[in-house]
């Protein structure tokens, strides 16, 4: 029996620090937001004023509000079809194919994941630049002397995809390593059994490489989604601003403009409510939609 207290104590006092941590930076700045969603406070006067579901009411019939939601899920879809799509596709090449210099290249992939997002959007706002960026420099090759340059940062109708591909370009080293690990556990007779029976790549790709490494997949699907919401707010924030005329704001960088530049703190946290409720329901989805049965080799 003593012994049995003893190890609770022990179990207690590890746990404890984490889950103090946890209630005091997770749990009740969480609540604090929901609690603050209901009043009508400008974020710096002691004037709180209960409103209850208001805020809510009045960010549905926001139209910036619904452009920034949109922008978000356009961003979140195109970022993680692209991105899983080439982590994939490079993992399975550097796992399976025989090319020199693998290591190398591993590197090179990861190399944009240890970088800032300031220092990616410095690289892309360069690259993007109309009148001395690479991309416009390499577009001019083709295009008759005097036209008018793109301006990719202030098109309301590139804006957007130009930050997917900063954001693109960030993630796949990360998970293309990820999957790698994944497909290095998989036996080697595996694929010597199916080169017998005469299937090519491709099929060995997706009939045999994606369903046993489908868990980790799975689970950084999930993953990838929470941080594309999260980091595109950085993204718009270091590049753009929102701009051009909102064209490129997302929900995140939406928020942070009502509740600490318009002093609007009350409806900022009604939309950190959306968003909390958002992002649970999306991985729930998400998870639901992916779930299968796992293959044991």
């Amino acid at each position: 029996m003593d012994k049995q207290k003893g190890r609770g104590r022990f179990v207690f006092l590890c746990l404890a620090p984490a889950v103090i941590l946890f209630t005091v930076f997770m749990v009740i700045p969480t609540i604090n937001v929901f609690r603050m969603s209901l009043y009508k406070w400008g974020g710096y006067s002691a004037n709180q004023e209960f409103v209850g579901l208001d805020n809510f009411k009045k960010l549905f019939a926001d139209p910036k509000f619904c452009q920034s939601f949109q922008n978000t899920i356009l961003l979140i879809v195109i970022v993680t079809i692209i991105t899983f799509a080439f982590a994939l596709v490079f993992a399975a090449i550097l796992s399976r194919e025989k090319i020199k210099g693998q290591n190398f290249f591993r590197v090179i992939f990861y190399i944009p994941n240890i970088l800032s997002v300031v220092v990616i959007s410095a690289i892309f706002s360069a690259i993007y630049d109309p009148n001395n960026g690479m991309l416009n420099s390499l577009i001019a090759l083709f295009r008759e002397p005097g036209e008018v340059p793109t301006l990719w940062l202030g098109n309301q109708q590139l804006v957007i995809y130009s930050i997917a591909i900063a954001l693109v370009w960030q993630a796949i080293g990360y998970y293309m390593v990820m999957y790698m690990a994944s497909m290095a556990s998989i036996p080697e007779s595996i694929y010597e059994s199916v080169n017998l029976d005469g299937a090519g790549r491709v099929k060995t790709f997706f009939s045999i490489t994606i369903p046993l490494v489908w868990t980790n997949i799975r689970t950084t699907l999930t993953f990838f989604i929470i941080s594309t919401i999260n980091l595109s707010f950085l993204f718009v924030k270091a590049m753009t601003s929102g701009g051009p005329d909102g064209a490129s704001e997302v929900i995140l960088s939406y928020m942070y403009k009502q509740a600490y530049t318009n002093s609007s703190y009350g409806y900022g946290m009604a939309i950190g409510a959306v968003v909390f409720i958002f992002s649970f329901a999306l991985s729930a989805i998400v998870n639901k939609v992916t779930k299968r049965e796992p293959l044991e080799f």
